[in-house]
């Protein structure tokens, strides 16, 4: 596991991350693809129109009402199974890039987004990223990741937005 880093060099900012997963690419992209497996681990459902990740096909990200009254829409906007997925989610754009490593994947996700959701998205990320390689984070494990991306971020960014209430 390795902690999310700022990357400002882009159009926009952008946060990494990187995990080691035990399974093969191959059984980490059906995680990253099939509606089922995700609800397992991202934060909202994910309908991808038509059931095929098709560059151009529309995703509808709804939240759990008892999370917020919140849908997201996107677009499917790179494809190459099992190495790389790309897509827009509401005013984010995820990279998710599988290789082959050993006794298992190389998972890196780059979430280019607004400024001021950095933070928030980090340590959102490091939870659901602990999720998909089967770990349940701590009740608290958000908040004190917040504070400290909001506190590492800050400078180059600027005031953090906290998770909505």
């Amino acid at each position: 596991m390795t902690d999310a880093t700022l990357l400002t060099d882009g159009a926009r900012p952008a946060i990494r991350l990187e995990r080691h997963l035990p399974d093969p690419p191959a059984v980490v992209w059906q995680a990253l693809t099939e509606r089922e497996q995700l609800r397992s681990w991202f934060p909202t459902d994910v309908i991808v129109d038509g059931g095929r990740w098709e560059v151009g096909a529309t995703i509808t990200f709804p939240f759990p009402p008892e999370v917020m009254d919140l849908t997201l829409t996107g677009e499917v906007l790179e494809v190459d199974e099992p190495n790389l997925l790309a897509f827009t989610w509401g005013e984010d754009t995820l990279r998710f890039e599988l290789s082959p490593e050993e006794n298992g994947t190389r998972l890196v996700l780059v979430d280019e987004l607004p400024a001021d959701s950095a933070a928030r998205n980090a340590a959102g990320w490091e939870n659901c990223l602990d999720r998909l390689a089967g770990l349940e984070p701590a009740r608290d494990a958000w908040q004190s990741r917040f504070e400290r991306y909001a506190t590492a971020f800050e400078p180059a960014l600027g005031s953090q937005e906290p998770r909505p209430v």
